[in-house]
């Protein structure tokens, strides 16, 4: 392809322009215009059975970058660019990041698809179009406040298709409008597609922060990712969302089974349906109809379905194992009520346990109950959290269908998450070992014979020090904070949820203030960064925020402390700000309460770019520390199997956090929230709420790890000091963390689940 034709072109007809007389903004849309064509030209793979990954979210983070890279063109782009006097970094930064998705579970359906187009296989993703995202995130007043995040202009990643399905829902029928976006596979010579379905006439964002009328929801289905569930509307409008979804992604399926020569009753053995945690389970019942309707019986129709969508478990926690009201579905679905209660029926044919049943007495139905009765598969996202789900949470389930459990541990695309992240690492690691990684990630262990390299070591050093130092500069451009590029980096990016434990961190941080206070300096400076958003109706996790801004206001003002101690709390933290971050970071926080973080992503990629974990064995953390080994890593804190008993009342076991609070350093920290510095700053009622809240409940127990938590941070930062050393861990770190690439996940999930 010729890249500079194309673009001569595109900007001569758009703008009239040649593209050395065009604005970086004019560069962009033209560059953006000239990689979707490219991409919208590759082929399909090819296959006899095809992959269709349902999923809420999809947060793909800005797509020029991702997708020159993809497509072979991204040295092409610069050295054009670059000849023409302008910088690529410049031109993408005019890109808006599409509003898809907020967490973990959006992020890694990204790497997901990048990885099955580059490996060639034949699978497309079905989710919804948001307009405004999850919300803008703005600090006012040490408070979060919530915009809406718009992305959608004149020309964007969305390619318009004639496709339209209608939906029925209770009262009222909608049309599903698809709009697709091209997944070039890297390395492969194809692409697949993500399928986004949006209402026809979408509102306009809502003129006051994020507040609109939930009913409306023939305009405001797609506006928002997880609409505020605080209120019945709320709650409703989300199951309007997961059917809307299910609905239009199931008739997609079956025009497309038709269209590739099947039979409806040749689903199963043509198509593979993953569902990526319990939003998109109404599928089930949903494609059950749908075939019924095309011919087939009951038993024909459930047969079918049952061997053809498969579940991934995300978390143990109850907020995620979605329960929806049967009344609920019979003001958003009625035409699924008949279907759902005769699943129920014929699983508690199969077991009479009603703990497993689909519906239970209070008449909520069990989203994920549906989805391990009538789906082939169930796979947990690390190896702590499968045995978790068979030894605890779906023990009973286990019992009963022991061959639908296995493992797939999440992993990370490394083409976003090192290569097109961090350029310099890139280079060096291409030196000692050479470019076969990019197509084989386990290669990456052979930098373990650098371990001893003088060079290599110092080499690495100066690439950290470098990102800093770049985080630095966008930070003071973004936010205006300045920051010592010289301090340890130590970093906690990920939802705000109690069990993160944002809130032990923001205790570490008191800690160490109130030792420099006392004229207790540590061995290097160091600065905390945070980022997250939290929930519009998440209480505890905004206070918490709020905690975070008031210590970063209050060490910023005090002299004696702040050249030793920052903590800043990143604005509307994203995927840019991730591939900023991440390069940068030396110590990675993963200290989640054990047993309840499933897997993680971010301590993934933390680990790609040279990050040391600090974590409980928690999550994929376990895998972690087995294969870098107890010298390049800190943990610290309950093991799982301990955790899960303090849970239980049973023994009397029950964790109970004043035990751990009348402790005089811990009651110190807690109460400093209630402190005349922090009140000064702080709203006192949040404040207070929290107090009381860690001191009397703290339910994921920070209270319980937070000792051990300062003293093992602490030696980190003392280690920190031996400078070679800590390149030692570092390229251990990187070495390692091959195994994390998310095309091992998905050649795994191809082998042992899709069969594509």
């Amino acid at each position: 392809m010729d890249l500079k034709e194309r673009l001569e072109q595109t900007t001569r007809e758009r703008f009239g322009l040649a593209p050395d007389r065009c604005d970086d903004r004019q560069l962009y849309e033209a560059l953006l215009i000239v990689t979707r064509r490219a991409a919208e030209e590759r082929p399909a793979p090819a296959g006899e059975r095809k992959l269709y990954y349902f999923s809420a979210e999809f947060l793909m983070g800005k797509l020029l970058d991702n997708n020159l890279l993809a497509l072979g063109l991204r040295d092409q782009a610069q050295e054009l660019l670059a000849s023409w006097g302008r910088d690529l970094n410049a031109v993408e930064e005019q890109e808006p990041e599409p509003s898809l998705g907020n967490g973990g579970l959006g992020r890694l359906a990204a790497c997901f698809l990048d990885s099955i187009a580059a490996l060639g296989l034949p699978g497309d993703g079905v989710g919804l179009c948001y307009h405004y995202g999850l919300f803008r995130q703005k600090f006012v007043d040490n408070r979060q406040a919530e915009f809406p995040d718009p992305w959608i202009g004149e020309e964007s990643w969305l390619i318009p298709t004639e496709t339209v399905f209608p939906v029925s829902c209770g009262g009222f029928d909608l049309k599903a409008k698809l709009w697709d976006v091209a997944i070039p596979g890297a390395h492969s010579g194809v692409a697949n597609r993500l399928h986004l379905f949006d209402v026809e006439e979408p509102a306009p964002p809502p003129e006051q922060g994020i507040v609109f009328d939930k009913t409306d929801i023939v305009h405001h289905l797609t506006s928002f990712l997880y609409p505020d569930d605080g209120d019945e509307a709320g709650r409703l409008l989300r199951v309007y969302q997961q059917y809307f979804m299910v609905s239009a992604g199931a008739q997609l399926i079956l025009q497309e089974l038709k269209e590739r020569g099947y039979s409806p009753a040749e689903l199963a053995d043509h198509t593979v349906i993953q569902i990526n945690d319990t939003h998109p389970s109404m599928v089930i019942p949903e494609l059950i109809r749908l075939l019924t309707a095309q011919g087939l019986t009951m038993d024909e129709a459930i047969e079918q379905v049952s061997r053809t969508c498969a579940y991934t478990n995300h978390t143990i926690l109850a907020e995620a194992l979605e329960k929806w009201p049967m009344a609920f579905i019979e003001k958003v679905a009625p035409q699924l009520v008949p279907i759902i209660r005769e699943l129920d029926r014929r699983a508690r044919e199969v077991c009479p346990d009603p703990a497993l049943a689909i519906l239970d007495e209070k008449g909520l139905v069990h989203m994920a109950h549906m989805d391990i009765h009538y789906g082939f598969s169930v796979n947990g996202v690390a190896a702590l959290h499968t045995e978790i789900l068979k030894k605890s949470e779906l023990k009973g389930f286990y019992g009963l269908y022991p061959d639908r459990f296995n493992n797939k541990t999440n992993g990370v695309t490394l083409r976003r998450w090192l290569e097109a992240c961090n350029p310099a690492l890139t280079r060096l690691i291409d030196e000692c070992i050479g470019g076969g990684w990019r197509q084989d990630p386990g290669r990456l262990v052979g930098l373990m014979d650098f371990m001893d390299n003088d060079r290599v070591l110092s080499h690495l050093l100066t690439v950290k020090q470098s990102a800093r130092e770049r985080f630095c500069r966008t930070l003071r451009e973004a936010q205006g904070i300045e920051l010592d590029p010289n301090s340890i980096f130590d970093v906690q990016i990920k939802r705000l949820h109690e069990y993160k434990r944002q809130q032990m961190n923001a205790l570490y941080v008191i800690q160490k203030y109130l030792e420099i206070r006392e004229g207790r300096l540590p061995e290097h400076s160091v600065t905390v960064l945070f980022g997250a958003k939290a929930a519009p109706a998440y209480v505890m996790a905004r206070h918490i925020i709020h905690l975070i801004l008031c210590l970063q206001r209050l060490i910023e003002n005090d002299p004696v402390v702040r050249p030793w101690l920052r903590v800043v709390m990143l604005e509307n933290y994203n995927v840019t700000w991730a591939e900023q971050l991440i390069p940068a970071a030396d110590i990675s926080e993963q200290i989640s309460l054990a047993s309840k973080e499933a897997s993680g992503t971010g301590n993934m990629k933390l680990m790609a770019n040279g990050a040391v974990t600090l974590g409980t064995l928690d999550g994929a953390n376990v895998e972690i520390a087995e294969l870098v080994g107890p010298g390049n890593i800190y943990t610290f804190g309950a093991h799982s199997d301990r955790v899960l008993r303090l849970y239980d009342d049973r023994g009397g076991a029950r964790y109970r956090s004043l035990d751990y609070y009348h402790t005089p350093r811990v009651e110190r920290l807690v109460d400093f929230l209630l402190s005349p510095e922090l009140l000064e700053l702080g709203d006192a009622r949040a404040l207070a709420e929290l107090w009381r809240d860690m001191k009397g409940k703290d339910w994921f127990m920070a209270l319980l790890d937070v000792e051990e938590y300062i003293s093992v941070k602490d030696l980190a930062v003392r280690q920190y000091g031996d400078r070679k050393s800590w390149a030692r861990k570092m390229l251990v770190n990187i070495a390692k963390s091959g195994y994390f690439s998310s095309d091992r996940t998905i050649r795994q999930y191809n082998q042992d689940i899709w069969h594509l």
